[in-house]
């Protein structure tokens, strides 16, 4: 096991800046921190797409952070993972394959939490990601104001930026869990 920090990427995918959102992944940010990692936060919108695929393949671990529009994650993102490749079908690059991955999500009202598993299941299945579970999905209900988070909130994604670490070393070091490959 080498003594290298995890490396943690969050990614913001609001096409408005939700300060909300990115409010979230740097909770869980701060909780990977805290366990020892060297994280980064980009988001989508301010970011060249080839640029982010860059740091996704440099990461150990990803947060995937969108608002819930119409009971599903961001556009911007669905763009993003439309584009990341998977080593498949004559692609050279997987940037997911063997990377470990955390989903938070944020919306309005409790109304669109199942949208946590659809992706999930597509980092998950199609990419071969390891991703930690549950994932989050933050209403309002989670924020005392828009630039502040409930003290249960924050402690929770803290939690989950930990866990988010301890897996990631262990895929790190485990040759086997890295080397698994979409099936499709």
């Amino acid at each position: 096991m080498t003594d290298t920090p995890v490396t943690v990427l969050g990614l913001v995918a609001s096409p408005h800046g939700s300060a909300r959102t990115a409010l979230a992944v740097g909770a869980v940010l701060d909780g990977a921190r805290a366990a020892g990692a060297s994280c980064t936060q980009l988001a989508l919108v301010d970011e060249a797409p080839a640029d982010v695929l860059r740091s996704m393949a440099d990461a150990d671990a990803v947060v995937f952070g969108s608002p819930v529009y119409r009971a599903t994650y961001s556009s911007l993102l669905k763009e993003l993972l439309e584009n990341t490749e998977r080593g498949r079908y004559g692609e050279s690059t997987a940037p997911l394959r063997g990377t470990v991955a955390a989903v938070v999500l944020t919306g309005a009202t409790p109304h669109h939490y199942l949208a946590v598993d659809s992706l999930r299941s597509v980092l998950a299945g199609f990419f071969a990601a390891q991703v930690l579970g549950p994932g989050l999905y933050l209403d309002h209900s989670g924020y005392v104001d828009a630039g502040t988070l409930t003290e249960t909130v924050r402690d929770l994604a803290g939690t989950h930026g930990r866990a988010l670490v301890e897996l990631a070393a262990a895929v790190r070091g485990s040759s086997t869990l890295r080397g698994l490959e979409p099936q499709v």
